[in-house]
């Protein structure tokens, strides 16, 4: 397998540590978001989204990380990242789904690019709508967590998909100075997760082109 990846993309990212989770081999192919490595000709005659992560795997480019994460579940079940129980599963995919399109989708990199470019705002503007948006949904989450009485994860005593998508979210809250204090069961899961070596291999500083 071959990962195409930016360091410090929140999608790469929950890819990068549902594939140390699971064990799987991979190769990292470094791709320049900032000097617009995706939209080459090259890459988008590949992937057409223009965007990272794409999985290089079973001899097919797959993009767009949630059904790349769904795949790798699929061709590599064990261990799992959804629970067995329907309600479980439920329970993870609503908060899960709630970060991977209540946050990420209205703050990833094109829609900030688009903000500080064709709409005139400024930078302090930009993480203004950043942090709105981060608050908008970890808010509720943190409320869930509490009224489902959650440990150091979301269920069966292990990472799954939910904790695979949130950490990359936390990570870019505290680039942007975010306030976690009121967010203890969040905090609390990421702590654990980041104790374990399949999320300390994938984080962004721990990349083969994170600046050093």
């Amino acid at each position: 397998m071959r990962l195409f990846a930016y360091f410090r993309s929140s999608t790469s990212y929950r890819v990068r540590i549902a594939l140390n989770l699971k064990g799987l081999e991979y190769d990292i192919v470094p791709v320049n978001l900032r000097t617009s490595e995706q939209s080459a000709a090259e890459f988008t005659a590949r992937n057409p989204f223009g965007g990272v992560p794409m999985l290089e795997a079973d001899g097919r480019d797959r993009a767009q990380s949630m059904a790349i994460l769904e795949w790798l579940d699929e061709a590599y079940p064990e261990p799992a990242l959804l629970p067995s129980g329907i309600e479980d599963r439920y329970t993870v995919r609503e908060l899960t789904y709630a970060i991977a399109t209540e946050i990420h989708a209205l703050n990833n990199l094109q829609v900030l690019k688009h903000l500080r470019g064709a709409m005139g705002h400024s930078e302090a503007e930009t993480d203004e709508w950043y942090r709105h948006w981060l608050a908008r949904t970890l808010d509720p989450v943190e409320t869930r967590l509490a009224q489902l009485g959650t440990g150091d994860f979301l269920m069966d005593g292990r990472p799954g998909l939910f904790e695979v998508v949130l950490l990359p979210q936390l990570f870019n809250a505290r680039k942007l100075d975010f306030d976690l204090s009121r967010h203890p069961h969040l905090t609390r899961i990421e702590a654990a997760c980041l104790a374990l070596p399949a999320f300390q291999r994938a984080h962004p500083d721990n990349q083969p082109d994170t600046p050093q």
